[in-house]
């Protein structure tokens, strides 16, 4: 089994404090139907930390917020690698924060293509902030 492909307990964002600080603070990135709330921070051992949330207003049963978290967090899952090196290489750490803001219920591979747009957006948006901290 590969230990490329995880989301364990340290990559989860439950932090209170994190949380709270990230919708104050943090900036935003989004493609149809997700947004993502990210801030880069010193708090943490581990690069990247993720949590993901849904509506409770556009989907009243538990079980479809449920399906919709899990669909978010597998094509999450999957396609962090190039970002975790990114941070890595450049001795970053980010929190993220997925937010699904569609009104049906989600399907995996609109998800998992959305996923990977915003991440390319993130990574972008990383190399752009260390292109602008060099020139000074």
């Amino acid at each position: 089994m590969s230990k490329h492909f995880t989301y364990n307990k340290q990559e989860k964002l439950k932090s209170r404090k994190l949380i709270e600080s990230l919708f104050r603070k943090g900036k935003s990135v989004s493609a149809f139907p997700l947004k993502v709330l990210y801030d880069f921070t010193e708090d943490t051992a581990v690069p990247l930390r993720a949590g993901v949330t849904v509506s409770s207003r556009k989907f009243k049963k538990a079980v479809e917020r449920n399906r919709a978290k899990r669909i978010l967090r597998e094509a999450y899952r999957l396609q962090k690698l190039p970002l975790q090196h990114i941070l890595k290489e450049k001795r970053l750490v980010i929190v993220l924060f997925f937010i699904y803001t569609g009104k049906e219920l989600p399907v995996f591979a609109e998800v998992y293509e959305k996923m990977g747009i915003i991440l390319q957006k993130l990574q972008n948006n990383i190399l752009k902030l260390q292109a602008i901290e060099t020139d000074f």
